[in-house]
């Protein structure tokens, strides 16, 4: 795959990267060194809380019952960012529902809920549910559950390879966790941009309408994934059924401006080659 290579020509130190199909695992870069994934670490969330609605350990629209969250938030809330909460405070910004605030603390407080409900410590919990079913080793949460994972493109991989094909939530929770959730919300994309609607999903952002976006033009609507912090990616285009993460060791901020660029052209590289050998 051509268009994997394009991340080499990236303004960063180290990158690994990988494209992911149905059939197969397109690799460039140390596929085993190791990276800080800040924001990649919440669609893992959702997975696990997706993974504890089916066993039945919490319902995703009952009241919180562990987690403190402003009268009315439930999980559901929480994971779209539609929970009130401001992006690090735990003091709530708006009442629940009405605005797309994206907040590491409503997902650190749906984290909370889960354990709670769970009795279970919520690393502990996403390990024995999502990572080592997947065979993610070398996976773990170093403090935030919004933000401390850490993990290896391999590990990042087969996370992906589970969000274009899941095998461990149905196909009725799957769509659930890739729909818009409260969708005429409106909300910011940090350091991308405002938007109305501004989509999201259960722990991940789904593109929409967006532009100018991170993901590509030619990405469809359905894309959803999630960028970091720690200048890394990773979306799903399901028009195409390919996934994509890749992993650097430049905190975003470094390389904003070419991040935004640079992305976008890989994208829609991805996009067209897969459409070619479809």
């Amino acid at each position: 795959m051509q268009a994997l290579h394009l991340v080499t020509t990236w303004p960063v130190e180290h990158v690994t990267a990988a494209i992911v199909t149905p059939d197969s695992i397109a690799t460039v870069g140390d596929t085993e060194r190791r990276y800080r994934l800040a924001s990649l670490t919440k669609p893992m969330v959702g997975w696990a809380i997706a993974i504890a609605v089916e066993e039945g350990v919490l319902e995703l629209d009952a009241p919180l019952r562990f987690a403190e969250a402003p009268p009315g938030a439930t999980m559901r809330h929480l994971l779209a960012h539609a929970g009130g909460f401001g992006f690090d405070s735990g003091s709530p910004m708006a009442a629940v529902a009405r605005r797309r605030i994206y907040s590491n603390v409503g997902i650190e407080r749906a984290a909370d809920e889960l354990a709670g409900a769970a009795e279970m410590a919520f690393d502990r919990y996403v390990t024995e549910a999502v990572w080592e079913p997947l065979g993610m080793r070398s996976t773990a949460l170093r403090g935030s559950p919004a933000h401390g994972a850490e993990s290896t493109s391999h590990d990042m991989a087969l996370f992906v390879a589970e969000m274009v094909r899941p095998r461990l939530i149905d196909g009725a929770t799957y769509h659930d966790v890739i729909s818009p959730q409260f969708p005429d919300l409106a909300g910011i994309v940090p350091d991308v941009g405002r938007f109305d609607p501004c989509p999201w999903g259960l722990g991940v952002e789904i593109r929409g309408a967006k532009a100018p976006h991170w993901t590509g033009r030619a990405n469809s609507p359905a894309t959803f994934g999630h960028f970091g912090g720690s200048g890394s990616m990773m979306w799903v285009d399901p028009s195409i059924d390919t996934g994509v993460v890749a992993l650097t060791n430049r905190p975003f901020q470094e390389w904003r401006d070419e991040a935004l660029t640079l992305w976008p052209q890989f994208a829609d590289a991805v996009v067209a080659e897969r459409r070619t050998a479809t």
